[in-house]
């Protein structure tokens, strides 16, 4: 049941403008910017602001010497706000879509790995189905993804759900797990080596992914746990072409999925290293919003998920 207090709020005092808004503060971090791109005065802005500050009772945003900066209050709204907005957008599209027929806007996000297998095969599932929709594909690190998803930006997201106080919020579809191996050129001096030693690996330039992200964790406390330094010579990425790049040009080492670099496996110009690094990765799996009804669109594209999913991974069992 919905609170009084609440819906008053939401009724008496939230605008559209007020959501808008607290959208632009949370990217610019200005109240200036951010009026310019609510198309608002600065002055308008402000006084936004200090409605929703008076009529939930707390303070929403520091002022800084330079700009403002979201409290915890500030930043639920800011959140709260681009899912509100990206609910309306999405209305609108579903509503266009049902004008002319299946057609619209798709924003999917994907980690690495099925990158390069799932999802561009679940895309050319739903395009052979509904040409006429769009779909936009964005790949980072899963808390990044789950952010923007979670936010409203995107409607689906191929990844995992690393943060316990989202998970309520989420729906989660595990579709596998994701072994990593250790991959070089062909030419690497280490790949004719079977005796290779952890040691051995320290003193090679790793190709890794961002800091935070659940890999990276994962390979620190393997060498810490060895007792060893982390490696001294390293390259920071998640963009495929330039990982495959790096390897094939430079002695270098990277920890992926074998489906990640598969062609150029099978193709001679990499190398699986003959190491057990014994990283485990969670399963990953689709990821939607809770109580969220998905575009027809959205709709679609998951079920080309699915679909792709079932031809490609031979222990996943979609949902009755």
């Amino acid at each position: 049941m919905t609170d009084s207090s609440s819906d008053r709020f939401v009724r008496s005092h939230l605008k559209t403008r007020h959501l808008v808004l607290l959208v632009e503060l949370g990217r610019h971090g200005s109240i200036a910017h951010a009026a310019q791109a609510a198309n608002l005065t600065q002055p308008g802005a402000s006084k936004l602001l200090g409605e929703l500050e008076h009529a939930l009772g707390v303070q929403l945003f520091e002022r800084l010497s330079r700009g403002v900066a979201p409290t915890w209050y500030g930043k639920v709204l800011i959140r709260r706000a681009g899912a509100a907005l990206a609910e309306m957008d999405a209305a609108h599209q579903e509503v266009m879509e049902l004008l002319s027929g299946l057609r619209g806007r798709v924003g999917i996000g994907t980690v690495l790995a099925p990158a390069t297998g799932l999802v561009p095969k679940a895309i050319n599932l739903l395009k052979s189905r509904h040409s006429r929709v769009h779909v936009a594909v964005s790949m980072s690190t899963s808390k990044a993804l789950v952010e923007r998803l979670r936010g409203g930006e995107l409607d689906l997201v191929v990844g995992r759900i690393l943060d316990t106080e989202a998970a309520d919020e989420l729906n989660f579809e595990p579709l596998t797990d994701e072994p990593h191996l250790l991959i070089a050129g062909a030419g690497h001096p280490l790949a004719g080596r079977t005796d290779l030693k952890l040691e051995d690996l320290m003193e090679q330039c790793w190709i890794l992914p961002p800091a935070g992200s659940i890999l990276r964790d994962r390979l620190t406390a393997l060498f810490l746990s060895h007792g060893l330094e982390q490696p001294a010579e390293t390259v920071e990425t998640l963009d495929l072409p330039v990982v495959a790049s790096l390897l094939m040009s430079n002695d270098m080492i990277v920890a992926l999925p074998a489906d990640a670099v598969r062609p150029y496996l099978e193709a001679g110009l990499m190398t699986v290293l003959p190491f057990d690094l014994g990283v485990s990765m969670d399963s990953f799996g689709i990821v939607t919003r809770k109580r969220h009804q998905l575009s027809p669109g959205a709709d679609a594209m998951l079920l080309a998920l699915r679909d792709a999913a079932a031809a490609i991974y031979p222990h996943y069992r979609r949902p009755v």
